[in-house]
């Protein structure tokens, strides 16, 4: 069946109208030049694009820096940290966010608008990951660039000047996919330093078994097309698709970090967070889903035209702070 966009507000329909109708040109009609010249692009902070985005939070400073891979490549970060926060103060947590573009599209420095709100409102330090990308890169390289990452960072608080002890995952999307690989990688590894995972409409199945992956083959910002396009740019046919390095849904998922799962009702992937919430209960991991209706994929990127982003922005910042700020977490320090 064929979405309708009538279910989306009229905000929302809107933009999703205007990106869909020709601002973006979907990926699976899209040459790798074309791909390639779209990470590069990058919305304006200012009006009418940032009512669109949300603004870039200004009591954040943004710097650099580099994790290095387990092939010797130099993983870019891209680091966030309230200007309130005294450059000698090591007390506060880390939010590592991963972020979405189907393992294909995407850049860091798009996400400025969220990465601050998260490193003001939550009170840490985020540390964005700029994992390689596919098909230059194809499965699982984005997967072990953000293990790795995630893993320089654990070892690395006094260059942070944060409590790298309390580590929260957070990515969109793809992004989501890979936090949630993360967690169960770096908890194979023992002693992980995961507190929490924040997972955006993640996609966890590569199989491409969802229901909603049909009901919403037509959704507004994501079709299942797109879906099939860029799974087969970052697994081509003959990957495992169910190998958990891919679709974290089919790996172990005891004795992972607690999870909030936010979905978007009018999405293809809306099933696959549903699927990997009931799995991470099952498990017996203490997990939080919420699904927002009438949203499409995405809707965390455009805060400014979804009715439900401040609601939606509450629960992540609660969640995160809730969890990294544990009664149990270490007590309040500064660097001597």
């Amino acid at each position: 069946m064929r979405h309708s966009p009538f279910a989306l507000y009229p905000r929302t329909a809107l933009i999703s109208a205007l990106l869909d109708g020709g601002l973006r040109k979907p990926v699976e009609r899209q040459t790798l030049e074309e791909i390639r010249a779209e990470r590069g692009t990058v919305t304006p902070d200012r009006p009418p694009f940032s009512w669109v985005t949300g603004a870039v939070d200004r009591s954040v400073g943004i710097t650099y820096g580099t994790a290095p891979a387990r092939d010797g490549y130099e993983i870019p970060l891209r680091l966030y940290r309230p200007r309130a926060v005294r450059d000698t103060e090591v007390d506060v947590p880390v939010i590592v966010f991963l972020h979405g573009g189907g393992f294909v599209r995407g850049n860091v420095v798009s996400y400025d608008p969220l990465c601050t709100f998260l490193a003001a409102q939550v009170r840490a330090v985020v540390v964005s990951v700029d994992y390689r990308l596919a098909p230059e890169h194809p499965a699982p390289t984005a997967a072990l660039d953000a293990t790795d990452a995630t893993a320089w960072v654990a070892s690395h608080g006094a260059a942070l000047r944060a409590d790298t002890s309390r580590i929260g995952l957070c990515g969109d999307s793809a992004g989501g996919n890979l936090s949630a690989v993360v967690a169960q990688l770096l908890r194979d590894r023992g002693d992980s330093p995961i507190r929490h995972q924040a997972l955006l409409y993640p996609a966890t199945d590569m199989t491409l078994a969802s229901p909603s992956i049909a009901a919403n083959a037509h959704a507004p910002m994501l079709t299942r097309a797109s879906v099939v396009a860029f799974r087969a740019l970052y697994a081509p046919t003959g990957s495992n698709w169910r190998d958990p390095l891919l679709s974290p849904l089919f790996g172990d998922l005891e004795g992972l970090p607690p999870a909030l799962v936010q979905t978007a009702d009018l999405d293809p992937l809306r099933d696959d967070g549903a699927r990997y919430a009931d799995a991470l209960a099952a498990a017996g991991v203490p997990v939080r889903l919420t699904n927002y209706v009438r949203v499409p994929h995405g809707f965390a990127s455009i805060p400014g035209m979804v009715p439900t982003s401040a609601q939606h922005r509450a629960e992540l910042v609660a969640e995160l702070r809730s969890h990294l700020y544990a009664a149990d977490a270490p007590q309040r320090r500064a660097a001597g």
